[in-house]
């Protein structure tokens, strides 16, 4: 590894100030940052020492996501396989010809076949994603000279992970793009930003592109199969619709058709326990927005409704159903998006939590929900702050002229 250090330590007056590649300097920055830890340090007051700095957070973040990861691929070869044999069917194109080459056999039952069926949709949005993404941080990196941080690997992960696995690459591009230039970089890029940027980017291609991102037809990888998640079956039917395509088992592992990495509440689980014990993700977020769903869905259930059958559904089948878990876990406790005062945090986690079922339960034609109340909570986080800061001054002000 010292001869590598060396061969960086030899670049570096080209990439700086005066050199030939001046304008390129972020670029290195961020390869000799990966590889190594930052050159210069504090070594006295009044600066914070701290070894969870940025590169340290998001890659935990990544980390807390590889049972998500997983299941995005298992879980959307399961959904195919079983689609496959049901209805009949094979993997057409350079999926087909290369599952074949790697002994693929189409069987339900096996996780190598679900694996590999699942990462040969998962796998290309994940690079477009990273690569469309990785380009726009690095030409607005270029162009304000600003040095090439590690902002972008929680949304170049996030943001696969809540696509349908039959999303065309374009449209993949199209959003990531949205969602890192419209809703990161021009407010300022990695930390200034006040709407989650893969959301966004999901948010404009679900209003943009609804035929190719909500639906029944999106959300497993066949021709011609339709597969309607268990919302949109509780939208139309109920509870009952519901237990009728799944049981609540395999709702929590994320056995069930939707977004490729947010179905399961269990890897959700493995996430929110890494992110809490690390101190990332904030628990009061967590906590008061599964009070919040639990408390309206119930409320819901206790008074019931004769003409919506969304009204029956409890709240142990919300909290398993759609991306509730994934956006809790991962998205709401976004820390530059989010509330950051700690009373704060209770009231923005509660609202995001009421405002999820409230989207369910009342508007069927819209069952998913998590979504639009992530970004409804993103845009009141700082309202929310300021009224905590104010009460804190009002009240200290009363004390010190008492």
């Amino acid at each position: 590894m010292k001869v590598l250090r060396d061969f960086l330590d030899k670049l570096h007056p080209h990439f700086t100030e005066g050199g030939r590649f001046e304008r390129l300097y972020p670029l290195y920055e961020a390869a000799d940052s990966f590889i190594y830890t930052p050159g210069e340090a504090t070594d006295g007051a009044p600066h914070v020492r701290d070894a969870m700095d940025l590169k340290r957070v998001m890659i935990t973040v990544v980390f807390a996501l590889i049972p998500c990861f997983f299941m995005a691929m298992w879980n959307t070869g399961y959904q195919a396989n079983s689609a496959m044999q049901f209805a009949g069917g094979s993997v057409e194109g350079w999926r087909g010809a290369l599952l074949g080459l790697l002994g693929y056999g189409g069987n339900p039952n096996s996780l190598f076949d679900n694996l590999l069926l699942g990462a040969a949709w998962f796998v290309p949005i994940y690079l477009v994603t990273n690569i469309v993404g990785g380009l726009w941080e690095v030409l607005f990196c270029i162009v304000r000279r600003h040095e090439l941080n590690e902002g972008f690997l929680v949304t170049g992960s996030l943001f696969p992970l809540i696509c349908p696995p039959t999303l065309p690459l374009w449209q993949v591009a199209l959003g990531i793009s949205f969602g890192v230039v419209i809703g990161k970089e021009i407010f300022g890029g990695t930390g200034k930003n006040f709407l989650n940027p893969a959301l966004t980017g999901r948010a404009f291609l679900f209003f943009a592109y609804p035929a190719q991102i909500s639906g029944n037809m999106v959300w497993t990888a066949v021709d011609g199969v339709s597969g309607a998640t268990a919302l949109a079956e509780a939208a139309e039917g109920g509870l009952q619709a519901v237990m009728a395509v799944t049981s609540w088992f395999d709702a929590f592992v994320g056995a069930i058709p939707g977004s490729m990495g947010e179905t399961s509440t269990l890897a959700c689980l493995f996430g929110a326990v890494v992110l809490v014990l690390s101190g990332i993700g904030s628990w009061r977020i967590m906590l008061s927005g599964l009070i919040g769903a639990v408390g309206l869905s119930a409320f819901f259930v206790l008074i019931g409704s004769s003409t919506n059958p969304m009204f029956e559904l409890g709240p142990l089948w919300h909290l398993v159903l759609g991306g509730f878990a994934f956006g809790l876990v991962f998205m709401a406790t976004d820390p530059v998006s989010g509330a950051m005062t700690e009373e704060g945090q209770w009231l923005y986690g509660f609202l995001i939590g009421t405002m999820c079922i409230l989207i369910r339960v009342i508007n069927p034609a819209f069952p998913e929900g998590m979504m639009l109340a992530i970004l409804f909570g993103n845009v009141f986080a700082p309202v929310i702050d300021q009224m905590v800061l104010k009460f804190h001054i009002k009240r200290r002000l009363q004390h010190v002229q008492g």
